[in-house]
């Protein structure tokens, strides 16, 4: 079920990028196809978290907020002159401290994860916006941390090959450890793994720190890529994340999980909006496609997976 999940988004991914190389001359250029893998890092590396949350059977709407809370702090603490690595450090710790709180609740009080999450999505944005009074704080341009988000290594953009990092330490995790196996027994039968000895609720708040986590990586590269932390950044960005997620073949009902289907859905939807902007159609079209696909996408999950969950 998965590998096939796995190769229909590979071929809706072909469709998508032969479709816009014919629309538009300058879509397969080599800048432009640096330039989205270089702005579709941050998708990559929360949707790679994401992917455990939602193998769970779990949800996180907070990243984005998290994403814009951090890229803020980041720009407020470098601002205070705080050294930039330390800087980095205080905001991981700050995406653990978030996902573990609300792993707490989701996992010991079981409170819905859709609605703690939700309630994080509300709270985090909003200390966010009492932090900058809705304006963007500055980075220094010669700051080292801008390296994170605009330097280049060997021809390849910096965040992307940190986003490669993480997707090859999530990829091994996820297959080959038995955190990732936990993670996926959790989503098909939590009760059975609980039985076998497992701390299913200890391996449940730990995919909530790592999605909070990985929002804050993002918030990172994108403060040093934008060179300026706004408490409006990441708007909607939680629901490009369970786009990529669910497109690329992991089910919303927990259980089966894929980070290829997921690296594959996540460059599908920054194929969309880079393909749409370079079509010079409207940008306000981006969230409505956006949201087609996760109509589409959560339909399809219900049709693949509905005759799993009528056999548990």
């Amino acid at each position: 079920m998965a590998n096939g999940s796995v190769v229909s988004i590979a071929i809706f991914f072909l469709v998508v990028c032969l479709l816009f190389s014919v629309v538009t001359d300058a879509f397969l250029t080599a800048p432009n196809l640096l330039n989205i893998v270089r702005q579709s890092a941050p998708l990559l590396i929360v949707a790679a978290a994401m992917t455990f949350v939602i193998t769970t059977g779990g949800i996180d709407l907070s990243v984005g907020s998290v994403l814009a809370l951090v890229a803020t702090l980041s720009a407020v603490t470098l601002q205070a002159g705080l050294p930039w690595p330390l800087v980095i450090i205080a905001m991981l710790l700050l995406g653990a401290a978030v996902g573990a709180i609300q792993g707490f609740f989701i996992a010991y009080e079981r409170i819905p994860a859709f609605i703690v999450t939700l309630a994080g999505l509300s709270v985090i944005r909003g200390i966010a916006l009492l932090i900058t009074g809705g304006y963007s704080i500055p980075v220094e341009a010669t700051s080292p941390f801008t390296v994170i988000g605009r330097a280049w290594f060997l021809g390849v953009p910096v965040p992307a090959l940190i986003a490669l990092a993480v997707l090859v330490v999530a990829y091994l995790a996820f297959n080959e450890t038995r955190f990732g196996r936990y993670v996926t027994g959790i989503g098909a039968n939590a009760e059975a793994v609980r039985r076998a000895g497992v701390d299913t609720r200890l391996t449940t708040l730990m995919v909530y720190v790592l999605s909070s986590t990985a929002a804050a990586a993002a918030g990172i590269i994108l403060a040093a890529r934008l060179g300026s932390g706004s408490s409006n950044a990441g708007q909607g960005f939680e629901l490009e994340v369970i786009a990529a997620v669910v497109l690329g073949g992991t089910s919303l009902f927990g259980g089966r999980g894929t980070l290829v289907g997921t690296v594959l859905g996540a460059m599908t939807v920054a194929v969309i909006a880079n393909g749409l902007i370079l079509a010079h159609m409207s940008p306000f079209l981006t969230p409505i496609v956006t949201g087609t696909i996760i109509l589409i996408a959560i339909w399809l999950n219900f049709r693949l997976f509905r005759g799993a969950i009528r056999s548990r």
